[in-house]
């Protein structure tokens, strides 16, 4: 299956102070540990969607701007699959600095499934959805692109207008038995506690 990896770093980083994909996390900014779980695979593409460019140019991946500002996450998805030289793209937030390559294998598998194909595989996780841990196909662009001319900016709106695979956690708990993956740093507080993590996976 050809796909692409988008990683979306539009987020104001207001709780963080200051912009957090290049917060220090273990001595490297916090977009490094992301691209490092998502190196390895197969995608046929990884690039980046930001709306300033220029402090990510030293990453040496292309870089696109919102296709529709103003949108909100949603708007990042959208023009990700715009963007996209595939039919599949796998969307990861930049403050997921443990997302899960195992997930994303299986989120893939989950696509190839006999009732897709679906506009959407998404992760639940303690009843919330992980819209930005998530498989998008670019079939979902007309309804993303419709939720957003009505100025309807929550994605889990989009994901019921949608023919979506919501992945439950008894299909993934062997894979990320205790949700690490979508643990978002918005805050040092949270900074802090995934560095804890990391340090005692290291030792």
């Amino acid at each position: 299956m050809s796909f692409t990896v988008a990683i979306m770093a539009g987020g104001k980083s207001r709780r963080m102070g200051t912009d957090k994909a290049f917060v220090p996390l273990l001595g490297s900014p916090m977009i490094e540990h992301v691209l490092v779980r998502v190196a390895d695979l197969g995608q046929t593409e990884t690039f980046i969607v930001t709306n300033t460019p220029a402090p990510y140019a030293y990453l040496g991946l292309p870089l696109y701007t919102d296709v529709i500002p103003g949108a909100g996450s949603l708007g990042g998805i959208y023009s990700a699959l715009a963007h996209a030289s595939t039919p599949h793209v796998i969307v990861i937030g930049c403050d997921l600095p443990l997302a899960s390559a195992a997930l994303m294998r299986y989120l893939l598998a989950c696509a190839a499934e006999d009732d897709g194909p679906y506009d959407a595989v998404v992760p639940r996780f303690q009843k919330r959805l992980q819209g930005l841990h998530a498989l998008y196909n670019c079939s979902a662009q007309e309804t993303i692109a419709s939720q957003i001319a009505a100025q309807q900016y929550q994605i889990k709106a989009a994901f019921d207008l949608m023919h979506t695979r919501f992945v439950e956690e008894q299909e993934y708990a062997h894979l990320v038995p205790d949700g690490r993956a979508f643990r978002n740093i918005n805050t040092p507080q949270d900074l802090a506690a995934i560095e804890a993590l990391l340090r005692a996976d290291q030792s």
